[in-house]
């Protein structure tokens, strides 16, 4: 939950400048660039401060420090955690660099500005954590912002443009039984917001490629997409369905009959940003949609099974 903070505000910044991911490949001819570098860089200094003086006040000061250590969470929330890391390098690359792209620096260095940007935030927070009791540096999840930086940055560099998008999606869930809600309730929060980010069963990631970019010949419409999602269900708690005090070793949960297990997705979906518009408030909304996958029909992969559902969150 902690990386989203940065992403929100960057794309609250791009949003009200009405900049898309296309755009801006050519740079822009229009005056005053010197006055977009020095809002740009406000606006990503501003990022930073803003979201890591709300960790140090609201974050990390519920939890005692501790010398720098590392900590191995791999096999935690079976990875969509994981998912989640790549997830928000991909999106906060594509609008840090698109943002560069806005002030007329050119293509590849608004990507290495965009992408470097967005890396040394997420692996600045993985060394608070690396300093707090609570937790510790994540090899993990520092692999995983590096790979949705990378999957961004390679497509720049080898397309020019994104034929294969992260995306995610999510549909808050309530549970049946008293002591699976009082559970997710500890875990996840209460609120409609904080289920919505820190629920794992709730959450899907997706891999969505335009199917026109790979076929250019082809009649479809240039937005359709196909995606392959991956989510997981059954998970009240990091590692097992199982909870003990740690004051006094009590166990104060355990649902270790209910299976943990993985699902797979496929289903089509949109690509907002190849829907033509001359608008300019139009493009900003179509990019900031394009963090999501849109709900559509899917086959479900899940417990040696093939499923349809109606439509996928």
């Amino acid at each position: 939950m902690k990386k989203w903070i940065f992403l929100f505000l960057i794309s609250a910044t791009i949003a009200a400048h009405g900049q898309d991911s296309v755009s801006h490949r050519v740079v822009d001819s229009r005056p005053n660039f010197t006055a977009r570098k020095w809002l740009v860089g406000g606006a990503t200094l501003g990022g930073y401060g803003g979201s890591f003086l709300f960790l140090s006040t609201a974050w990390y000061k519920n939890y005692p420090r501790s010398s720098f250590h590392t900590f191995n969470d791999v096999g935690e929330w079976l990875q969509i955690d994981k998912a989640g890391h790549a997830w928000t390098a991909y999106q906060t690359s594509r609008f840090t660099t698109n943002m560069w792209r806005w002030t007329g620096v050119e293509n590849n260095k608004a990507l290495l500005y965009g992408t470097g940007s967005s890396l040394l935030y997420m692996l600045s927070i993985e060394y608070l954590d690396g300093h707090s009791a609570e937790w510790g540096w994540s090899w993990g999840d520092a692999g995983a912002d590096v790979l949705g930086a990378a999957l961004y940055a390679s497509q720049e560099l080898g397309w020019e443009e994104q034929r294969i998008a992260l995306k995610f999606s999510s549909a808050p869930k309530t549970y049946a039984e008293a002591d699976l809600e009082k559970r997710a309730d500890d875990l996840f929060g209460r609120s409609f917001q904080s289920r919505l980010l820190k629920d794992y069963n709730a959450q899907t990631y997706w891999l969505s490629a335009n199917i026109k970019s790979f076929f250019p010949q082809t009649s479809l419409p240039d937005w359709l997409n196909i995606s392959v999602g991956y989510g997981a269900d059954g998970m009240f708690g990091g590692y097992e369905n199982f909870a003990q005090s740690k004051t006094n070793g009590q166990v104060t949960f355990d649902r270790r009959d209910i299976k943990r297990y993985r699902q797979f997705y496929l289903a089509p979906d949109f690509d907002f940003t190849k829907i033509h518009t001359k608008s300019k408030m139009l493009k900003s909304v179509f990019s900031a949609l394009n963090v999501l996958k849109f709900p559509a029909p899917a086959l479900e992969f899940s417990n040696g099974r093939i499923k349809l559902k109606a439509i996928a969150f």
